[in-house]
């Protein structure tokens, strides 16, 4: 949330869209908390943020979801809006692998949000494997938000040890994730 809001203030934007997926590509099922669970998490976490909220397409649409079918599918929903892509620093490298990375480039905005240890210098053409045009106008987006250095994994990690969460997700998700004793081992 913290960097979705330094992104909506960086890049002057009118509303920022969660999409949780119904099944990622690139994580085993098994791996995953039911969909229903992370929806019910977003929707705890975005209650009284005007600016944000959760946009239930992939869900709808069901199955592995790739971003390029998300993005066609808001084009459609939304012809007059520029879409605008947040991801983090770490994600640019990959960015060429994902499924018709230069068409979903080509359909909306990315902007980037450095992430600790990002260094933009090393950011080239040849270790982002785009075209120049990609590459300059990926380049072009990026900013400096908080530093920040939480992850997902590390959440899960804490809470199967019995360790606090708090002050690293809103209360309300901490709640939702005891009550339903989440990532928890026993």
């Amino acid at each position: 949330m913290i960097l979705a809001q330094d992104a909506l203030e960086a890049f002057d934007l009118a509303a920022v869209l969660f999409v949780p997926c119904d099944h990622p590509p690139h994580k085993p099922a098994a791996s995953l908390i039911s969909v229903e669970h992370r929806t019910a998490m977003l929707e705890a976490a975005l209650t009284g943020s005007l600016p944000f909220e959760v946009c239930d397409l992939e869900i709808r649409r069901g199955g592995t979801t790739y971003s390029i079918d998300t993005v066609r599918a808001l084009a459609k929903r939304y012809p007059e809006d520029e879409l605008v892509f947040i991801i983090g620093s770490d994600t640019l490298p990959e960015l060429h692998l994902w499924k018709d990375a230069r068409e979903l480039l080509r359909l909306c905005r990315f902007v980037t949000l450095a992430r600790p240890g990002f260094d933009l210098k090393a950011m080239t053409e040849k270790n982002l494997n785009l075209e120049p045009d990609l590459t300059q106008a990926l380049l072009a987006n990026v900013a400096i938000g908080h530093q920040v250095d939480i992850s997902a994994s590390d959440i899960r990690h804490r809470v199967a040890e019995g360790m606090s969460i708090r002050y690293l997700v809103p209360d309300a998700v901490d709640m939702y994730i005891a009550e339903h004793g989440l990532y928890s081992l026993g």
